[in-house]
């Protein structure tokens, strides 16, 4: 499983990646291998808008389920990964990576003490 160190994580499996004021926001691996293949990404959220901690960003759709994505910060929307719209699979392959969802410009940097380190989080996960 691939937490790494410098993200934070939400109790329902995103991640933020925060350099220089903005966010990469995803899921996390483990979220990834417990949803199975992803066929289908639907961000509701659309660039420039302001988006709260706890919103729904949009959802994921797998072989099993269709799950929820939330904002883990509050801020203001500016980038969109289109390129998993043509290859949701990326989600799966490199959530880290390739497979990020969203870019957040971070509106409270205080939200993110209020997450789980990746000490925590594979508490959480049972790692």
């Amino acid at each position: 499983m691939n937490i790494p160190e410098s993200y934070k994580y939400t109790k329902d499996h995103e991640y933020i990646n925060v350099t220089d004021g903005t966010g990469t926001i995803g899921v996390t691996d483990y979220a990834q291998s417990e949803l199975g293949d992803i066929i289908y990404l639907d961000v509701t959220a659309s660039v420039g808008a302001d988006v709260k901690k706890g919103d729904s960003l949009g959802s994921i759709e797998a072989v099993k389920t269709v799950s929820d994505v939330f904002s883990p910060v509050s801020g203001k929307l500016v980038e969109i990964n289109t390129t998993i719209n043509e290859n949701p699979s990326l989600i799966n392959e490199d959530p880290n990576g390739k497979g990020w969802l969203v870019k957040i410009e971070l509106s409270n940097k205080s939200e993110l003490d209020e997450l789980l380190d990746a000490a925590a989080y594979k508490t959480l996960i049972g790692e």
